[in-house]
Protein backbone atom coordinates (compact mmCIF):
# COMPACT_ATOMS: atom_id res chain seq x y z
CA UNK A 1 0.00 0.00 0.00
CA UNK A 2 1.48 3.21 -0.89
CA UNK A 3 1.21 6.69 1.09
CA UNK A 4 0.23 9.83 0.39
CA UNK A 5 3.38 12.16 -0.24
CA UNK A 6 3.89 14.49 2.76
CA UNK A 7 0.99 12.81 5.10
CA UNK A 8 2.68 12.06 8.10
CA UNK A 9 3.69 8.55 8.54
CA UNK A 10 1.63 6.19 11.22
CA UNK A 11 4.12 4.20 11.98
CA UNK A 12 6.02 4.36 15.32
CA UNK A 13 9.17 6.53 15.44
CA UNK A 14 12.06 5.85 17.54
CA UNK A 15 11.63 7.81 20.77
CA UNK A 16 14.20 10.27 21.36
CA UNK A 17 16.67 8.77 24.16
CA UNK A 18 15.41 9.65 27.35
CA UNK A 19 17.09 12.03 30.26
CA UNK A 20 18.82 9.19 32.65
CA UNK A 21 17.38 9.27 35.99
CA UNK A 22 19.38 9.93 38.81
CA UNK A 23 20.55 6.54 40.78
CA UNK A 24 19.01 8.05 44.03
CA UNK A 25 15.48 8.45 42.51
CA UNK A 26 15.48 5.52 39.86
CA UNK A 27 16.30 3.02 42.75
CA UNK A 28 15.28 4.42 46.28
CA UNK A 29 16.56 0.92 47.65
CA UNK A 30 19.88 1.73 46.83
CA UNK A 31 19.84 4.80 48.68
CA UNK A 32 18.49 3.11 51.38
CA UNK A 33 21.24 0.53 51.80
CA UNK A 34 23.97 3.73 51.18
CA UNK A 35 22.26 5.25 54.02
CA UNK A 36 22.67 2.48 56.15
CA UNK A 37 25.87 2.16 55.30
CA UNK A 38 26.70 5.37 56.21
CA UNK A 39 24.99 5.29 59.92
CA UNK A 40 26.86 1.81 60.34
CA UNK A 41 30.16 3.45 59.58
CA UNK A 42 29.17 6.75 61.98
CA UNK A 43 27.92 4.14 64.75
CA UNK A 44 31.62 2.00 64.50
CA UNK A 45 33.62 5.39 63.82
CA UNK A 46 31.75 6.71 67.47
CA UNK A 47 32.66 3.45 69.20
CA UNK A 48 36.07 3.43 68.03
CA UNK A 49 37.12 6.87 68.84
CA UNK A 50 35.65 6.52 72.30
CA UNK A 51 37.34 3.38 72.69
CA UNK A 52 38.46 3.64 76.31
CA UNK A 53 41.64 2.12 78.10
CA UNK A 54 42.75 1.85 81.97
CA UNK A 55 45.67 3.87 83.44
CA UNK A 56 46.93 1.34 85.45
CA UNK A 57 50.41 -0.85 87.27
CA UNK A 58 50.72 -3.53 84.96
CA UNK A 59 52.66 -6.94 86.35
CA UNK A 60 55.38 -8.58 84.42
CA UNK A 61 57.59 -11.66 84.83
CA UNK A 62 60.68 -12.08 83.24
CA UNK A 63 61.58 -15.16 81.24
CA UNK A 64 65.52 -14.74 80.99
CA UNK A 65 65.58 -12.43 77.98
CA UNK A 66 62.08 -10.84 77.16
CA UNK A 67 59.07 -10.15 79.55
CA UNK A 68 55.84 -11.93 80.03
CA UNK A 69 52.41 -10.43 81.57
CA UNK A 70 52.09 -12.28 84.79
CA UNK A 71 49.00 -14.67 85.03
CA UNK A 72 48.71 -13.88 88.87
CA UNK A 73 48.58 -11.09 91.07
CA UNK A 74 51.78 -9.51 92.93
CA UNK A 75 49.90 -10.67 96.15
CA UNK A 76 49.16 -14.22 94.92
CA UNK A 77 52.50 -14.97 93.25
CA UNK A 78 55.55 -16.54 95.31
CA UNK A 79 58.65 -15.76 93.08
CA UNK A 80 61.79 -18.17 93.44
CA UNK A 81 65.56 -16.75 94.38
CA UNK A 82 66.26 -15.46 91.32
CA UNK A 83 63.41 -14.11 90.05
CA UNK A 84 62.91 -10.65 87.98
CA UNK A 85 59.49 -8.83 88.12
CA UNK A 86 58.49 -5.78 86.18
CA UNK A 87 56.20 -3.12 87.13
CA UNK A 88 55.05 -1.08 84.22
CA UNK A 89 52.52 1.87 84.65
CA UNK A 90 51.13 2.93 81.42
CA UNK A 91 47.31 3.31 79.68
CA UNK A 92 46.14 0.29 77.85
CA UNK A 93 42.86 -1.38 76.82
CA UNK A 94 44.15 -5.15 78.46
CA UNK A 95 46.68 -7.05 78.95
CA UNK A 96 47.03 -7.76 75.29
CA UNK A 97 48.47 -4.04 74.56
CA UNK A 98 50.52 -3.25 77.74
CA UNK A 99 53.50 -1.30 77.68
CA UNK A 100 55.96 -3.90 78.98
CA UNK A 101 58.92 -2.60 81.70
CA UNK A 102 61.66 -0.30 79.56
CA UNK A 103 64.66 -2.18 81.31
CA UNK A 104 65.63 -5.83 80.70
CA UNK A 105 64.94 -9.04 83.01
CA UNK A 106 68.62 -9.07 84.35
CA UNK A 107 68.85 -10.83 87.30
CA UNK A 108 72.51 -10.47 87.37
CA UNK A 109 72.43 -6.67 86.89
CA UNK A 110 70.45 -5.66 89.25
CA UNK A 111 70.79 -8.01 91.73
CA UNK A 112 75.19 -7.91 91.76
CA UNK A 113 75.35 -5.50 94.61
CA UNK A 114 73.37 -7.43 96.97
CA UNK A 115 74.72 -11.01 98.09
CA UNK A 116 72.92 -13.99 98.46
CA UNK A 117 71.73 -14.55 102.64
CA UNK A 118 71.07 -17.95 104.32
CA UNK A 119 67.03 -17.83 105.17
CA UNK A 120 66.41 -15.47 102.58
CA UNK A 121 65.94 -15.20 98.66
CA UNK A 122 66.53 -12.54 96.47
CA UNK A 123 64.01 -11.01 93.30
CA UNK A 124 65.15 -8.62 91.38
CA UNK A 125 62.72 -5.79 90.67
CA UNK A 126 62.19 -3.36 87.43
CA UNK A 127 59.71 -0.55 88.55
CA UNK A 128 58.89 1.76 85.26
CA UNK A 129 56.27 4.50 85.89
CA UNK A 130 56.29 5.43 82.54
CA UNK A 131 55.83 8.61 80.11
CA UNK A 132 54.42 12.21 80.45
CA UNK A 133 51.53 10.49 78.04
CA UNK A 134 50.31 8.15 80.65
CA UNK A 135 50.95 10.33 83.75
CA UNK A 136 47.49 11.44 85.25
CA UNK A 137 46.84 15.72 84.80
CA UNK A 138 49.36 17.42 86.92
CA UNK A 139 51.94 13.97 87.39
CA UNK A 140 55.34 13.76 85.69
CA UNK A 141 56.58 10.08 86.03
CA UNK A 142 59.54 9.50 87.81
CA UNK A 143 62.83 7.82 86.15
CA UNK A 144 62.64 4.17 85.36
CA UNK A 145 64.27 1.82 88.39
CA UNK A 146 65.46 -1.17 89.46
CA UNK A 147 65.80 -2.90 93.11
CA UNK A 148 66.94 -5.94 94.73
CA UNK A 149 64.72 -7.11 97.04
CA UNK A 150 65.80 -9.54 99.54
CA UNK A 151 62.99 -11.49 101.38
CA UNK A 152 61.81 -14.36 103.44
CA UNK A 153 61.88 -17.18 101.37
CA UNK A 154 57.61 -17.51 101.51
CA UNK A 155 57.40 -14.08 100.90
CA UNK A 156 54.91 -12.67 97.93
CA UNK A 157 56.12 -10.33 95.00
CA UNK A 158 53.89 -7.68 96.79
CA UNK A 159 55.77 -8.17 99.74
CA UNK A 160 59.08 -8.06 97.81
CA UNK A 161 57.84 -4.66 95.83
CA UNK A 162 56.87 -3.51 99.49
CA UNK A 163 60.68 -3.72 100.70
CA UNK A 164 61.96 -1.52 98.45
CA UNK A 165 59.38 0.95 96.67
CA UNK A 166 57.21 2.19 99.65
CA UNK A 167 54.76 3.77 100.18
CA UNK A 168 52.40 1.72 98.11
CA UNK A 169 48.51 2.29 97.70
CA UNK A 170 45.98 -0.40 96.99
CA UNK A 171 42.26 0.14 96.86
CA UNK A 172 39.30 -1.56 98.53
CA UNK A 173 39.40 -4.53 95.87
CA UNK A 174 43.25 -5.24 96.29
CA UNK A 175 44.23 -3.67 93.23
CA UNK A 176 47.63 -1.91 93.46
CA UNK A 177 47.47 2.16 92.76
CA UNK A 178 50.87 3.57 93.38
CA UNK A 179 54.58 2.47 93.88
CA UNK A 180 56.30 5.06 95.72
CA UNK A 181 53.78 7.56 96.30
CA UNK A 182 53.02 8.20 92.37
CA UNK A 183 50.62 8.48 91.30
CA UNK A 184 49.21 10.38 94.14
CA UNK A 185 45.39 9.74 92.96
CA UNK A 186 43.60 7.47 90.80
CA UNK A 187 43.37 3.94 90.52
CA UNK A 188 42.63 2.17 87.55
CA UNK A 189 40.65 4.66 86.07
CA UNK A 190 39.35 4.10 82.48
CA UNK A 191 40.48 7.03 80.42
CA UNK A 192 38.54 7.98 77.05
CA UNK A 193 40.31 7.99 73.64
CA UNK A 194 41.51 11.62 73.77
CA UNK A 195 43.61 10.60 76.75
CA UNK A 196 41.03 13.02 79.30
CA UNK A 197 39.36 10.80 82.41
CA UNK A 198 36.21 9.76 81.54
CA UNK A 199 35.41 7.56 84.98
CA UNK A 200 36.60 8.89 88.87
CA UNK A 201 38.58 6.32 90.71
CA UNK A 202 37.45 4.59 93.68
CA UNK A 203 38.30 5.43 96.87
CA UNK A 204 42.25 4.06 97.59
CA UNK A 205 43.73 3.56 100.96
CA UNK A 206 47.55 3.57 101.57
CA UNK A 207 48.95 0.06 103.23
CA UNK A 208 52.41 -1.74 103.44
CA UNK A 209 51.72 -4.15 100.70
CA UNK A 210 51.58 -7.44 102.28
CA UNK A 211 48.86 -9.89 100.68
CA UNK A 212 47.64 -6.97 97.93
CA UNK A 213 47.99 -5.84 94.47
CA UNK A 214 45.60 -7.00 91.84
CA UNK A 215 45.44 -5.85 88.05
CA UNK A 216 42.48 -4.97 86.05
CA UNK A 217 41.85 -5.36 82.74
CA UNK A 218 40.41 -3.27 79.98
CA UNK A 219 36.96 -3.25 78.23
CA UNK A 220 35.34 -4.17 74.74
CA UNK A 221 32.76 -2.17 72.28
CA UNK A 222 29.79 -0.87 74.61
CA UNK A 223 26.48 -2.96 74.41
CA UNK A 224 24.61 0.10 73.21
CA UNK A 225 27.03 0.04 70.69
CA UNK A 226 26.67 -3.24 69.68
CA UNK A 227 22.53 -3.31 69.52
CA UNK A 228 23.09 -0.19 67.77
CA UNK A 229 25.08 -1.86 64.59
CA UNK A 230 22.53 -4.54 65.04
CA UNK A 231 19.62 -2.59 64.43
CA UNK A 232 20.91 -0.82 61.66
CA UNK A 233 21.73 -4.20 59.93
CA UNK A 234 18.40 -4.97 60.65
CA UNK A 235 16.84 -1.93 59.05
CA UNK A 236 18.69 -3.20 55.96
CA UNK A 237 17.50 -6.64 55.98
CA UNK A 238 13.91 -5.31 56.06
CA UNK A 239 14.23 -2.77 53.23
CA UNK A 240 15.72 -5.39 50.95
CA UNK A 241 13.01 -7.98 51.72
CA UNK A 242 10.24 -4.96 50.94
CA UNK A 243 11.61 -4.19 47.69
CA UNK A 244 11.63 -7.80 46.77
CA UNK A 245 7.94 -8.07 47.43
CA UNK A 246 6.96 -4.86 45.57
CA UNK A 247 8.49 -5.80 41.99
Amino acid sequence: MRRTPGRPSTARTPSAPRTPVPARLRNPLVALLAALVAASAVLLGAGSAEAAGYRYWSFWQGNGKNWEYATQGPSLLRPDDGTVQGFRFAVSEDSGDSDQPRRAPDFGAICADTPAEDGKKRVALVIDPGTAADAPDGEKPPAPRTACAQVAPDASSAEALAAVAKPLRYDSSAMLCAISGYPKSGCGEQVSGDGGSAKPSEPAKTVDGQEKGEEGDGGGPSAGLLVGIGAVLLLGIAAVVQARRRR
